[in-house]
Protein backbone atom coordinates (compact mmCIF):
# COMPACT_ATOMS: atom_id res chain seq x y z
CA UNK A 1 0.00 0.00 0.00
CA UNK A 2 1.24 3.40 -1.06
CA UNK A 3 1.99 5.77 1.98
CA UNK A 4 -0.08 9.25 2.21
CA UNK A 5 1.57 12.24 0.55
CA UNK A 6 2.92 14.15 3.30
CA UNK A 7 1.35 17.85 3.57
CA UNK A 8 5.30 19.20 2.85
CA UNK A 9 5.00 17.22 -0.69
CA UNK A 10 2.27 19.12 -1.68
CA UNK A 11 3.44 22.37 -0.42
CA UNK A 12 6.15 22.18 -3.10
CA UNK A 13 3.89 21.49 -5.90
CA UNK A 14 3.62 24.91 -7.87
CA UNK A 15 0.66 27.06 -7.76
CA UNK A 16 -1.13 28.59 -10.42
CA UNK A 17 -0.58 31.79 -10.88
CA UNK A 18 -3.23 34.23 -9.81
CA UNK A 19 -4.47 37.71 -11.55
CA UNK A 20 -3.17 39.36 -8.96
CA UNK A 21 0.68 38.22 -9.49
CA UNK A 22 0.33 37.37 -13.24
CA UNK A 23 -0.75 41.93 -13.18
CA UNK A 24 2.25 42.88 -11.01
CA UNK A 25 5.03 44.43 -13.64
CA UNK A 26 7.83 44.34 -11.79
CA UNK A 27 8.90 42.08 -9.67
CA UNK A 28 12.70 41.80 -7.51
CA UNK A 29 13.53 39.24 -9.56
CA UNK A 30 12.56 40.90 -12.67
CA UNK A 31 14.85 43.67 -11.87
CA UNK A 32 17.15 41.84 -11.45
CA UNK A 33 17.36 40.13 -14.55
CA UNK A 34 17.07 43.27 -16.19
CA UNK A 35 19.67 45.28 -14.37
CA UNK A 36 21.91 42.05 -15.18
CA UNK A 37 21.24 42.45 -19.11
CA UNK A 38 22.25 45.93 -18.76
CA UNK A 39 25.78 45.17 -17.26
CA UNK A 40 26.49 42.17 -19.31
CA UNK A 41 24.86 43.40 -22.64
CA UNK A 42 26.15 47.36 -22.46
CA UNK A 43 28.25 47.69 -19.44
CA UNK A 44 31.04 45.42 -20.07
CA UNK A 45 30.98 45.12 -23.45
CA UNK A 46 31.13 49.05 -23.64
CA UNK A 47 33.98 49.35 -20.98
CA UNK A 48 31.05 52.08 -18.96
CA UNK A 49 31.72 52.51 -15.19
CA UNK A 50 29.02 54.60 -13.44
CA UNK A 51 30.39 57.56 -11.21
CA UNK A 52 28.11 59.98 -8.99
CA UNK A 53 29.09 63.65 -9.38
CA UNK A 54 29.59 63.49 -5.47
CA UNK A 55 32.22 60.53 -6.23
CA UNK A 56 34.41 62.21 -8.55
CA UNK A 57 34.49 65.61 -6.52
CA UNK A 58 35.04 63.61 -3.10
CA UNK A 59 37.86 62.07 -4.85
CA UNK A 60 39.30 65.50 -6.39
CA UNK A 61 38.89 67.34 -3.28
CA UNK A 62 40.92 64.39 -1.73
CA UNK A 63 43.44 64.49 -4.43
CA UNK A 64 43.44 69.16 -3.87
CA UNK A 65 43.72 68.83 0.36
CA UNK A 66 46.89 66.34 -0.36
CA UNK A 67 48.57 68.90 -2.48
CA UNK A 68 48.52 67.03 -5.73
CA UNK A 69 45.63 69.30 -7.48
CA UNK A 70 45.11 72.84 -7.09
CA UNK A 71 41.47 73.23 -5.80
CA UNK A 72 40.67 75.46 -9.19
CA UNK A 73 42.33 72.58 -11.33
CA UNK A 74 40.00 70.12 -9.25
CA UNK A 75 36.94 72.25 -10.12
CA UNK A 76 38.05 72.35 -13.94
CA UNK A 77 38.39 68.69 -14.01
CA UNK A 78 34.77 67.60 -12.53
CA UNK A 79 33.27 70.22 -14.94
CA UNK A 80 34.96 68.39 -17.58
CA UNK A 81 34.69 65.16 -16.75
CA UNK A 82 30.40 65.69 -16.38
CA UNK A 83 30.34 67.40 -20.11
CA UNK A 84 32.28 64.67 -21.37
CA UNK A 85 29.97 61.88 -19.34
CA UNK A 86 27.13 63.41 -19.96
CA UNK A 87 27.76 63.16 -23.50
CA UNK A 88 28.67 59.73 -23.41
CA UNK A 89 25.63 59.24 -22.02
CA UNK A 90 23.19 61.17 -24.51
CA UNK A 91 25.10 59.18 -27.38
CA UNK A 92 24.50 55.52 -25.66
CA UNK A 93 20.68 56.41 -24.92
CA UNK A 94 20.86 57.19 -28.60
CA UNK A 95 22.01 54.55 -30.31
CA UNK A 96 20.05 52.27 -28.24
CA UNK A 97 17.10 54.07 -29.04
CA UNK A 98 17.82 53.49 -32.43
CA UNK A 99 18.40 49.67 -32.30
CA UNK A 100 15.04 49.18 -30.36
CA UNK A 101 13.33 51.69 -33.17
CA UNK A 102 14.71 49.50 -35.55
CA UNK A 103 13.67 46.05 -33.47
CA UNK A 104 10.66 47.65 -33.14
CA UNK A 105 10.29 48.12 -36.98
CA UNK A 106 11.42 44.93 -38.00
CA UNK A 107 9.02 42.86 -36.32
CA UNK A 108 6.15 45.51 -36.45
CA UNK A 109 4.97 46.07 -32.78
CA UNK A 110 4.34 49.26 -31.25
CA UNK A 111 2.91 52.44 -31.96
CA UNK A 112 2.06 53.07 -35.88
CA UNK A 113 4.69 56.01 -36.31
CA UNK A 114 7.84 55.72 -37.26
CA UNK A 115 9.51 57.28 -33.88
CA UNK A 116 8.32 56.55 -30.36
CA UNK A 117 8.27 59.07 -28.39
CA UNK A 118 9.19 61.83 -31.02
CA UNK A 119 7.01 64.96 -29.93
CA UNK A 120 9.82 64.66 -26.61
CA UNK A 121 12.90 65.05 -29.10
CA UNK A 122 14.94 67.91 -30.37
CA UNK A 123 15.57 68.24 -33.80
CA UNK A 124 19.33 66.97 -33.61
CA UNK A 125 17.80 63.72 -31.65
CA UNK A 126 14.82 63.40 -34.95
CA UNK A 127 17.71 63.91 -37.14
CA UNK A 128 19.77 60.98 -36.05
CA UNK A 129 16.59 58.71 -35.45
CA UNK A 130 16.04 59.02 -39.34
CA UNK A 131 18.95 56.19 -40.27
CA UNK A 132 16.86 53.15 -41.34
CA UNK A 133 13.39 54.29 -41.85
CA UNK A 134 11.88 53.81 -45.01
CA UNK A 135 10.71 56.36 -47.37
CA UNK A 136 7.16 55.70 -46.89
CA UNK A 137 8.34 56.40 -42.66
CA UNK A 138 10.24 59.51 -43.66
CA UNK A 139 7.27 61.20 -45.71
CA UNK A 140 4.86 60.42 -42.49
CA UNK A 141 8.06 62.36 -40.11
CA UNK A 142 7.59 64.92 -42.69
CA UNK A 143 3.88 65.30 -42.90
CA UNK A 144 3.39 65.23 -39.17
CA UNK A 145 6.31 67.74 -38.83
CA UNK A 146 4.74 70.21 -41.05
CA UNK A 147 1.80 69.88 -39.37
CA UNK A 148 2.75 70.02 -35.55
CA UNK A 149 6.20 72.27 -34.72
CA UNK A 150 7.39 72.60 -38.04
CA UNK A 151 10.88 72.40 -37.69
CA UNK A 152 13.49 74.06 -40.29
CA UNK A 153 16.78 71.51 -39.52
CA UNK A 154 14.28 68.18 -39.43
CA UNK A 155 12.31 68.74 -42.65
CA UNK A 156 15.82 69.34 -43.94
CA UNK A 157 17.24 66.01 -42.35
CA UNK A 158 14.03 64.83 -43.67
CA UNK A 159 14.49 65.82 -47.39
CA UNK A 160 17.84 64.89 -47.17
CA UNK A 161 17.23 61.44 -46.16
CA UNK A 162 14.67 60.75 -49.03
CA UNK A 163 15.76 59.07 -51.94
Amino acid sequence: MPAAKSSSSRARKPRPATSKSRSTPATSENLSSAAEQLITRVLKPLGLVVLTRERIQETLDEAAERGRITRSDANELVAELLRRGREQTDDLFERLARGADRARRTIGVGPSFPIPGYDELTAGQVGKRLDGLSPAELRTVREYELRHANRKSVLAAVDKALP
